[in-house]
């Protein structure tokens, strides 16, 4: 099983709205792919700006073999409904051993 970790910082008072919009968006979409086990989100109690999400997947292949276009679309449709609201400030890759 391979980790997506990303961490994104969100303008204050707009946490709720995107993550409700990345469920809808981004989650949605994600569990369509083959290889996809699920995601959690982790908010931060002292900073409300903090967003984690921990995506699991069964391979890296899997993961990887998103096409490019469709992240594309999806992040270009997710930055429509949500505005300049977010920054990417982490991502990284974890293997489950």
């Amino acid at each position: 099983m391979v980790i997506e970790f990303l961490k994104f910082k969100v303008t204050p008072g707009t946490r709720e709205d995107y993550l409700q919009k990345d469920a809808a968006i981004w989650t949605t979409v994600l569990a369509k792919y083959p290889g996809f086990l699920g995601k959690e989100v982790w908010i931060n109690p002292q900073d409300s700006t903090e967003i984690i999400f921990i995506i699991r997947w069964a391979t890296k292949e899997q993961w990887q073999a998103i096409p490019l276009e469709d992240l594309q679309a999806i992040e270009q449709k997710f930055a429509q409904a949500v505005g300049n609201t977010y920054e990417l400030v982490e991502s990284k890759e974890y293997q489950v051993q």
